[in-house]
């Protein structure tokens, strides 16, 4: 069988997957529609911690391996953007996590609510250091808008909110997330609200370009242009928790589109219409960063077995 692999993708799932396959001795060829450092991964707020993802079951252990990964990688946080930061899961309780939340270490409940130190990666370093692990591994990344699926012996979808098109995928849809990036007026932890109801959320994230404010939940919305009233809101809601933010000089504007699937994340192997092996890794909501590795070591084991 050929050692040549395509992925298809090239966010946080597609490189990681791409690395598990290429360190296992393949030849692996990454096709995104732009650079990593331009996709929807580049704008996540990069907290490890499970959020709009589904099979609930499944998600833990996905979660876990990917979580060891990242406290290795905080060894070297200016190389690969991931650091230990402490922070506040506002109104969060132990009693509504699952099992994976025992092995989380330092979890704690209080009266406010869940404070941990977690993962806190920042994404633009962390997806350049991944592609340049890839290249590191004999792995390339090509720049090309795929409009169908390739047709070759081995294929792992990585497309995200891509698969709706190219599967196609009812199932998959939009998410819409919108943040603002403002100077960091001091704040060193993070923080989130599980109280908040709607469309709309109270998180920030310190990370090294600024503070990272947010956010929202849009169902089926697919507007990638910032819009200031939401702005405007964002930063009141964050301001209620450190006033100082009110006045932080605005650093930018931030719009990803988090690629939800109706029955959970897709990992399966299937045959192409040409014979060939096409392996689906795709649909992980708002926690791809959070599953990354876990996803990657099981769509690379799909995708490392052997025909019949």
């Amino acid at each position: 069988m050929s050692n040549d692999v395509i992925v298809v993708g090239g966010g946080v799932i597609g490189l990681t997957t791409a690395i598990v396959l290429a360190e296992s001795g393949r030849r692996v060829r990454v096709w995104c529609r732009q650079p990593p450092q331009e996709s929807t991964s580049a704008v996540a707020g990069g907290l490890w911690w499970p959020y709009r993802i589904e099979p609930e079951e499944r998600v833990g252990d996905w979660a876990l391996t990917s979580l060891r990964v990242y406290e290795e990688l905080t060894l070297k946080p200016e190389e690969t953007g991931v650091r230990l930061v402490d922070g506040l899961h506002a109104g969060a309780r132990l009693g509504g996590l699952g099992p994976w939340a025992a092995e989380v270490p330092g979890l704690r409940e209080g009266p406010e609510g869940l404070r941990a130190r977690l993962p806190l990666i920042d994404m633009p370093t962390h997806l350049g250091w991944l592609e340049r692990r890839l290249v590191e591994a004999g792995g390339t990344v090509e720049i090309r808008d795929a409009e169908r699926l390739p047709d070759a012996p081995l294929v792992v979808n990585c497309t995200g909110l891509g698969a709706r098109g190219l599967v196609p995928d009812p199932q998959v849809r939009p998410v819409r997330g919108q943040l603002v990036v403002v100077e960091n007026p001091g704040i060193r932890e993070w923080y989130t609200s599980v109280e908040d109801e709607g469309e709309e959320s109270t998180y920030f994230m310190p990370q090294p370009y600024g503070l990272l404010l947010g956010g929202t939940a849009q169902e089926d919305d697919w507007n990638l242009a910032p819009d200031p009233a939401t702005a405007e809101r964002i930063i009141a809601r964050c301001a209620l928790i450190h006033p100082e933010i009110a006045e932080a000089r605005v650093l930018g504007h931030r719009v990803g589109l988090r690629p939800v699937r109706e029955s959970g994340v897709r990992i399966e192997r299937q045959l192409s219409p040409t014979g060939g092996a096409l392996v689906h890794n795709y649909g992980h909501g708002g926690a791809g960063v959070t599953v990354a590795w876990g996803c990657a070591e099981e769509a690379a084991a799909l995708a490392t077995t052997p025909s019949g």
